[in-house]
């Protein structure tokens, strides 16, 4: 592990107690090996697990599908913490991410986007998020190596793998 570190920012909490989208904001939340607390995954088999147990989503990522016509926001494709001054084109698997004082992250996938959040998207077309079609344009999933609470405004250090 290298310490090339970028700095950015935890700008939303995203939880539904219900599962599903979209996610609503929350100040503060406990990141478990088990996920976001006060989080639910409806479908267990495509989401949450310990290598799913957090979803993230760049604040500079929506804000340009926004520019595109997206009726995207925060929250509403199932991200639980949107971050903010990352490059989201340098995070890869197997990067970690410092947030605030106590938890680490260490991302192991891309998201599959699905028709669940086609609403989030002009004439649903959710896969414009999508790894393999728009390189750089995913949400990420990770696993939490160290537990602890994370708070809106709490510092995100990336420290890349390679």
């Amino acid at each position: 592990m290298t310490s090339a570190n970028v700095q950015g920012r935890v700008v939303q909490i995203n939880v539904n107690p219900n599962g599903g989208v979209p996610k609503h904001p929350v100040p503060a939340a406990e990141i478990t090996i088990d996920g976001v607390r006060g989080d639910r995954q409806r479908d267990r088999e495509h989401h949450g697990g310990p290598r799913r147990a957090v979803s993230l989503y760049s604040a500079e990522r929506i804000a340009a599908l926004q520019a595109e016509g997206h009726p995207i926001a925060p929250g509403t494709t199932g991200e639980n913490l949107t971050i903010s001054g990352l490059d989201w084109d340098q995070l890869a698997i197997g990067d970690r991410l410092l947030i605030g004082s106590w938890v680490e992250l260490e991302i192991t996938d891309y998201t599959t986007p699905c028709n669940t959040i086609a609403g989030s998207f002009q004439r649903g077309w959710f896969s414009r998020i999508s790894q393999r079609l728009y390189p750089g344009w995913s949400r990420l999933y990770a696993r939490v190596i160290s537990e602890g609470e994370v708070r809106v405004g709490d510092p995100v250090i990336h420290l890349r793998a390679r």
